[in-house]
């Protein structure tokens, strides 16, 4: 009695045979197939700085939720959809994060000379090397005061550092960040 023929089967197709380089017609897929994550640069990170307003809530509160302006909402508002790192600009305290708990204060930095301005400047630098993460963007939504000695530093901390509303007067700010608000300009 004729037994019937095995059918040989393709080496690539043997479950049981590891793959090797010395079977020409054996693919890894995994192998076959590039890792094109690994090769990609991971996207930008973007960190945003807002500056403090006048206008506070008359007990202590989380920082994002003391300072109560319009242009502060809209601001915060803003970077917070972007769900990227944000800081906020303190006359008083310096560098803050949006979650520390702060108790109201008066001061700005709209009323310091000068030096004092660069000592606040200073303090923040030195607040920044700590708690700044890294970036590619560090985007200021902040006046003139408040960035006129941190821009130098930023930009040895980032490839771009964006002020976007300067030279906008208050009402101006107000519509930018409306608008970025709708077309999620970010």
């Amino acid at each position: 009695m004729l037994r019937p023929r095995k059918r040989a089967q393709h080496p690539a197709l043997r479950s049981h045979r590891p793959l090797n380089s010395f079977d020409p017609c054996a693919v890894d897929i995994k192998s076959a197939r590039p890792d094109v994550t690994s090769k990609m640069p991971p996207p930008p990170r973007t960190v945003y700085l807002i500056s403090c307003v006048s206008k506070k809530l008359p007990t202590p509160a989380q920082a994002k939720d003391l300072y109560t302006s319009d242009w502060f909402l809209k601001a915060r508002h803003y970077v917070e959809r972007t769900r990227s790192p944000w800081f906020i600009l303190s006359a008083e305290h310096g560098l803050v994060p949006p979650d520390r708990t702060l108790a109201p204060y008066e001061r700005t930095l709209n009323a310091m000379g000068v030096r004092d301005r660069q000592a606040w400047a200073a303090q923040v630098k030195a607040q920044m090397e700590t708690s700044l993460p890294d970036a590619d963007r560090i985007v200021v939504l902040a006046g003139l005061r408040y960035r006129e000695f941190l821009i130098d530093y930023l930009r040895q901390r980032a490839r771009t550092v964006e002020v976007p509303m300067e030279g906008l007067s208050i009402g101006r700010q107000l519509r930018y960040l409306k608008e970025a608000l709708y077309h999620e300009r970010v």
